[in-house]
């Protein structure tokens, strides 16, 4: 009999352990734009919820947007997990505008706290104009049937979803509950969680119902490596890289033995490379900025009255607006003003004075060695005519003269070293 209770007794542990396990809701935060990292962030919490068997996972979403591609691979995590996700556009002020839409509309659940926004998906060209080409028609297009297929997936307004990415409207809280954009409004997260208790959402695996009146919260937040990898993606930190990586390399090489700034440099463009690496570059842009690095080089080299620094400087400001490619539809990403000008000003100057300074200082006449003493001044010691000696730096050197004789306590400059021998010719003479 009391070997059978405590079966029970466990058991009953096991049970309740299991179910308290699964009444869980994993809640992670996005306020960022919608990049590489943030697509493997969300990927990995999606996986990481269903290994936990959670009632649900919670996006709190503040996005203006993002790359295209990495849009994508989300919406395809959200439309095949194997858990229900929320997607709860947060706190007040918050916005779901161009690629948030598409993630916001492809959840399970899409739900909006008062203050907030969502559409305004319209594909828009460099600085914002509308484009008109061919190619951005294709991908006005594209995009609205991607926006379509997806409201359509979870039942959503298809009609304002589309109109989102061709005349793109925006709604309010209050407007996209209206219009079924969304599935509810929540004042907070603790109300949104008591909102999701006893709601259905359809899997592919069949019906669900959530239970999270007794659920436990359990907030993510990106780990160390996602949270660099989302800086990286930023293209302003890869504009500044870029340009701090080839500073440092032009120091090293035109300073050799400084190290320092050949070791930031390789380290820089390595991490610009990455950066470029998970944007959209425009390699004209990336020509431009090389072909400004080559002109303000020639400058220092070669007299140009300033011509060549002019054409080095518009080609950096040229290459750095055009760095980034924002013709793609959902593509928000540039190159800030407040980044471009100042760095154009400061390469500028770095090169006409660090680098100028530094091909001067090579071209310098030698003030050290044998070579420091041709131009030096001195005085002979005794008669030149034309061999005799002189002191050059309070030392004694046997020298001979170009032009014979030279007196006793003259003064002389050097012309010219063979060895120890030395070749001056007097400074000026007496009348």
């Amino acid at each position: 009999m009391r070997p059978t209770l405590v079966f029970r007794t466990l058991l009953a542990l096991v049970i309740a352990s299991g179910l308290s396990h699964a009444q869980s809701i994993h809640v992670i935060s996005l306020d960022a734009t919608i990049n590489p990292a943030t697509a493997d962030f969300i990927h990995q919490s999606i996986q990481k919820a269903s290994e936990d068997t959670a009632e649900c996972l919670i996006i709190a979403l503040n996005t203006p947007g993002g790359l295209l591609k990495s849009t994508r691979v989300i919406v395809s995590d959200l439309l095949t997990a194997k858990i229900p996700i929320v997607v709860y556009v947060a706190p007040a002020g918050a916005q779901a505008a161009s690629a948030g839409a598409f993630i916001t509309l492809a959840a399970h659940i899409a739900a909006m706290t008062p203050g907030t926004n969502i559409g305004a998906a319209h594909p828009v060209g460099m600085q914002g104009a509308e484009q008109d080409s061919i190619s951005s028609q294709k991908a006005t297009n594209d995009a609205a049937a991607f926006i379509r297929s997806i409201s359509e997936k979870r039942h959503r307004n298809v009609k304002w979803a589309e109109e989102a990415v061709r005349q793109s409207t925006a709604l309010t809280e209050t407007e996209a509950l209206r219009d079924s954009v969304i599935d509810l409004i929540a004042r907070d997260l603790d109300d949104l969680v008591r909102q999701l208790d006893g709601r259905v959402v359809q899997l592919d695996t069949g019906m669900d119902t959530l239970r999270t009146a007794h659920a436990t919260v359990i907030q993510k937040k990106m780990d160390w490596k996602s949270t660099i990898l989302d800086l990286l993606s930023d293209p302003n930190i890869a504009y500044i890289f870029f340009l701090l990586g080839l500073y440092g390399l032009l120091f090293e090489l035109y300073n050799p033995g400084s190290v320092l700034p050949g070791v930031v440099g390789v380290i820089s463009i390595i991490l610009a490379f990455y950066s470029l690496h998970t944007l959209p570059v425009n390699y004209a842009g990336l020509a431009l900025i090389v072909v400004g690095i080559i002109l303000f080089l020639l400058e220092i080299k070669i007299t140009s009255y300033g011509l060549l620094t002019v054409g080095g400087a518009v080609c950096l400001f040229l290459g750095s607006i055009m760095l980034i490619d924002t013709e793609s539809p959902l593509e928000v990403l540039s190159v800030s003003w407040l980044v471009i000008i100042p760095s154009v000003v400061v390469t500028v100057l770095f090169f006409l004075f660090a680098i100028g300074m530094g091909v001067r200082a090579q071209r310098r006449k030698p003030t050290t060695g044998q070579e420091g003493l041709i131009g030096e001044t001195g005085t002979a010691i005794q008669e030149l005519n034309p061999d005799g000696q002189v002191r050059v730096h309070g030392e004694i050197w046997s020298a001979t003269t170009t032009s014979p004789p030279v007196r006793a306590g003259e003064s002389v400059v050097v012309t010219g070293i063979h060895g120890l021998h030395l070749t001056v010719r007097p400074t000026h003479r007496s009348t």
